[in-house]
């Protein structure tokens, strides 16, 4: 990539370093959606516990972390070593990260601008010792945001290996979602499906 002035920027040497830190990790899998409420973190959580062999999800919903309390850890304190921090263990298998849990009170704003955002990312992904996972699940904000473009750089090297993408049945949500798709194309990510949340029950009585 080249910067403003018409020069190759210089590479960031904490690509390398995640790649490194995540090499114990078999599968790395985005959560994406292209508008908000539509069930996104539900889906995330709903996969860290379907999915088999031991699982990682990363919260990086910076304004609006709701994994920790959906999955019933929150309120709990990140443990920081000489190896990084330890995540938060919702059972022996599944582990979880999120700004969430630094909050000194669950209702506080968080206003951040996209420098200190992608550096929370960064310390994410670089400094938590996430141990072997069979999955790393990373649940992203609505929209294509800063902290998008930062987790597929960072990423850059460790590979990701593939999006879920999640939308409602209503108009408005396909034509958000069809963005998304555009996005995963861009970039590069690979597309593993679309999830139509709150799609309706029938009764079959």
């Amino acid at each position: 990539t080249k910067c403003a002035s018409g020069e190759a920027a210089k590479p960031d040497p904490a690509v390398a370093e995640i790649a490194l830190k995540l090499s114990h990790v078999k599968h790395k899998i985005l959560v994406l959606s292209g508008k908000g409420g539509v069930g996104k973190s539900t889906v995330s959580a709903q996969l860290a516990f379907g999915l088999p062999g031991d699982v990682g999800l990363l919260d990086v919903d910076i304004c609006g972390p709701s994994i920790p309390r959906m999955v019933g850890v929150d309120g709990r304190d990140v443990h920081q070593s000489a190896e990084g921090w330890t995540p938060v263990y919702v059972n022996e298998r599944i582990s979880v990260m999120s700004i969430g849990f630094m909050l000194p009170e669950q209702d506080n704003a968080v206003i951040w601008r996209g420098p200190k955002k992608h550096a929370l990312i960064k310390q994410f992904l670089s400094d938590v010792n996430w141990g072997p996972l069979d999955y790393l699940i990373v649940d992203t904000p609505p929209g294509t945001s800063d902290e998008h473009m930062s987790i597929v750089s960072l990423l850059n090297d460790a590979g990701i290996d593939g999006a879920v993408l999640v939308t409602t049945p209503q108009e408005i949500a396909l034509q958000d979602v069809r963005k998304e798709i555009s996005f995963c194309r861009k970039v590069g990510i690979p597309i593993i499906g679309v999830i139509e949340n709150m799609s309706g029950f029938l009764c079959p009585n």
